[in-house]
Protein backbone atom coordinates (compact mmCIF):
# COMPACT_ATOMS: atom_id res chain seq x y z
CA UNK A 1 0.00 0.00 0.00
CA UNK A 2 1.22 3.39 -0.90
CA UNK A 3 0.16 6.42 0.43
CA UNK A 4 -0.27 9.46 -1.42
CA UNK A 5 0.30 13.28 -0.14
CA UNK A 6 2.98 15.37 -0.55
CA UNK A 7 5.40 13.22 -0.53
CA UNK A 8 4.78 9.56 -1.33
CA UNK A 9 4.73 7.52 2.46
CA UNK A 10 6.21 3.98 2.14
CA UNK A 11 6.55 0.96 4.43
CA UNK A 12 9.51 -0.17 2.42
CA UNK A 13 12.58 -0.07 0.89
CA UNK A 14 12.84 -3.86 -1.11
CA UNK A 15 10.32 -4.88 -3.95
CA UNK A 16 7.72 -2.43 -5.42
CA UNK A 17 7.88 -0.42 -2.42
CA UNK A 18 11.81 0.00 -2.65
CA UNK A 19 11.25 0.56 -6.88
CA UNK A 20 8.52 3.35 -5.88
CA UNK A 21 10.47 5.40 -3.58
CA UNK A 22 13.64 5.03 -5.88
CA UNK A 23 11.72 6.27 -8.37
CA UNK A 24 9.70 9.36 -6.17
CA UNK A 25 13.42 10.50 -5.02
CA UNK A 26 14.97 10.36 -8.78
CA UNK A 27 12.01 12.65 -10.43
CA UNK A 28 12.87 15.00 -7.39
CA UNK A 29 10.29 13.98 -5.15
CA UNK A 30 10.23 13.71 -1.16
CA UNK A 31 9.78 10.12 0.38
CA UNK A 32 8.36 9.31 3.81
CA UNK A 33 9.49 6.15 4.92
CA UNK A 34 6.94 4.27 7.88
CA UNK A 35 7.79 1.00 9.33
CA UNK A 36 7.37 -0.59 12.74
CA UNK A 37 10.08 -0.66 14.70
CA UNK A 38 10.54 -4.55 14.67
CA UNK A 39 10.76 -4.51 11.03
CA UNK A 40 13.52 -2.23 10.50
CA UNK A 41 16.50 -4.96 10.24
CA UNK A 42 14.27 -7.20 8.46
CA UNK A 43 13.06 -5.17 5.80
CA UNK A 44 15.58 -1.95 5.87
CA UNK A 45 19.04 -1.31 5.82
CA UNK A 46 20.30 1.32 7.29
CA UNK A 47 21.76 2.50 4.19
CA UNK A 48 18.78 2.54 2.19
CA UNK A 49 16.81 4.60 4.93
CA UNK A 50 18.74 7.35 5.21
CA UNK A 51 18.28 8.14 1.20
CA UNK A 52 14.44 8.59 2.57
CA UNK A 53 13.41 12.27 2.95
CA UNK A 54 11.75 11.56 6.23
CA UNK A 55 11.01 8.49 8.57
CA UNK A 56 8.64 7.82 10.57
CA UNK A 57 9.24 4.77 12.87
CA UNK A 58 6.18 3.02 14.99
CA UNK A 59 5.95 0.89 17.85
CA UNK A 60 3.53 -1.53 16.02
CA UNK A 61 1.43 -2.14 12.80
CA UNK A 62 -1.52 -0.43 13.96
CA UNK A 63 0.12 2.75 14.59
CA UNK A 64 1.97 2.15 11.21
CA UNK A 65 -1.39 2.31 9.58
CA UNK A 66 -2.71 5.10 11.21
CA UNK A 67 0.83 7.35 10.62
CA UNK A 68 0.30 5.61 7.16
CA UNK A 69 -3.54 7.59 7.01
CA UNK A 70 -2.07 10.55 8.40
CA UNK A 71 0.33 11.70 6.09
CA UNK A 72 -1.67 10.53 3.00
CA UNK A 73 -4.09 11.91 0.78
CA UNK A 74 -4.94 9.00 -1.36
CA UNK A 75 -3.88 5.22 -1.46
CA UNK A 76 -2.66 3.04 -3.66
CA UNK A 77 -2.74 -0.83 -3.90
CA UNK A 78 0.22 -2.13 -5.94
CA UNK A 79 -0.13 -5.55 -6.55
CA UNK A 80 1.25 -7.49 -3.35
CA UNK A 81 0.69 -9.86 -0.69
CA UNK A 82 -1.77 -10.31 2.28
CA UNK A 83 -0.11 -7.48 4.20
CA UNK A 84 -1.44 -5.04 1.21
CA UNK A 85 -4.99 -6.64 0.84
CA UNK A 86 -5.28 -6.32 4.96
CA UNK A 87 -4.12 -2.62 4.60
CA UNK A 88 -6.58 -1.65 1.65
CA UNK A 89 -9.49 -3.57 3.28
CA UNK A 90 -9.04 -1.45 6.29
CA UNK A 91 -8.88 2.29 4.30
CA UNK A 92 -11.75 0.39 2.37
CA UNK A 93 -13.55 -0.07 6.06
CA UNK A 94 -12.77 3.65 7.04
CA UNK A 95 -13.94 4.88 3.93
CA UNK A 96 -17.49 3.19 4.55
CA UNK A 97 -17.31 4.13 8.25
CA UNK A 98 -17.47 8.06 7.01
CA UNK A 99 -14.05 8.11 8.42
CA UNK A 100 -12.14 9.20 5.29
CA UNK A 101 -13.40 10.15 1.54
CA UNK A 102 -9.45 10.43 0.16
CA UNK A 103 -9.13 8.70 -3.02
CA UNK A 104 -8.54 4.59 -2.39
CA UNK A 105 -6.62 3.07 -6.31
CA UNK A 106 -6.14 -0.41 -7.09
CA UNK A 107 -3.51 -0.58 -9.81
CA UNK A 108 -5.04 -3.82 -11.49
CA UNK A 109 -1.61 -4.88 -13.01
CA UNK A 110 -2.21 -7.67 -15.56
CA UNK A 111 -5.77 -8.01 -13.67
CA UNK A 112 -4.39 -9.15 -10.02
CA UNK A 113 -6.93 -7.17 -8.59
CA UNK A 114 -9.83 -9.06 -10.11
CA UNK A 115 -10.56 -11.73 -7.97
CA UNK A 116 -10.94 -8.43 -5.21
CA UNK A 117 -12.74 -6.58 -6.98
CA UNK A 118 -15.15 -9.11 -8.22
CA UNK A 119 -15.67 -10.07 -4.47
CA UNK A 120 -16.27 -6.59 -3.67
CA UNK A 121 -19.25 -6.58 -5.88
CA UNK A 122 -20.52 -10.02 -4.69
CA UNK A 123 -20.33 -8.38 -1.05
CA UNK A 124 -21.98 -5.46 -2.37
CA UNK A 125 -24.93 -7.16 -4.25
CA UNK A 126 -25.24 -10.03 -1.89
CA UNK A 127 -26.22 -6.56 0.26
CA UNK A 128 -23.31 -6.95 2.97
CA UNK A 129 -21.19 -3.72 1.92
CA UNK A 130 -24.78 -1.20 3.09
CA UNK A 131 -22.87 1.70 2.45
CA UNK A 132 -21.55 0.73 -0.66
CA UNK A 133 -21.40 4.40 -2.59
CA UNK A 134 -18.44 4.96 0.18
CA UNK A 135 -16.37 2.16 -0.75
CA UNK A 136 -15.55 2.05 -4.56
CA UNK A 137 -11.97 1.88 -4.75
CA UNK A 138 -10.80 3.51 -8.22
CA UNK A 139 -9.31 0.16 -10.63
CA UNK A 140 -6.91 1.27 -13.41
CA UNK A 141 -4.78 -1.01 -15.27
CA UNK A 142 -1.56 0.32 -15.54
CA UNK A 143 0.60 2.79 -13.58
CA UNK A 144 0.77 5.53 -15.76
CA UNK A 145 -3.11 6.30 -15.24
CA UNK A 146 -2.90 6.01 -11.06
CA UNK A 147 -1.48 9.53 -10.68
CA UNK A 148 -4.58 11.17 -13.10
CA UNK A 149 -7.10 9.16 -11.55
CA UNK A 150 -6.21 10.38 -8.26
CA UNK A 151 -6.24 14.43 -9.52
CA UNK A 152 -9.10 13.16 -11.16
CA UNK A 153 -10.71 11.75 -7.31
CA UNK A 154 -9.56 14.68 -5.82
CA UNK A 155 -11.16 17.47 -7.91
CA UNK A 156 -14.27 15.28 -7.38
CA UNK A 157 -14.29 15.23 -11.68
CA UNK A 158 -14.41 11.49 -13.14
CA UNK A 159 -12.24 10.19 -15.17
CA UNK A 160 -12.91 10.08 -18.95
CA UNK A 161 -14.92 7.90 -19.78
CA UNK A 162 -13.08 7.04 -22.97
CA UNK A 163 -9.87 6.74 -20.93
CA UNK A 164 -9.05 2.89 -21.65
CA UNK A 165 -6.51 2.84 -18.64
CA UNK A 166 -9.66 3.54 -16.23
CA UNK A 167 -11.65 0.05 -15.46
CA UNK A 168 -14.15 1.90 -13.49
CA UNK A 169 -15.65 2.41 -9.92
CA UNK A 170 -16.64 -0.96 -8.01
Amino acid sequence: LVGWGETADVGGTHGIMGAVSTAALIAGGKVTGIIPRFLLDREAAESELKRLTDLVVTDDMHQRKHALFEHSDAFVAMPGGIGTLEEIIEIMTWAQLGHHTKPIVLANINRFWDPLTGLLTHMREAGFIHTANLVRPIVVNSAEAIVPAILAASIKSPVEEGDADVIGKL
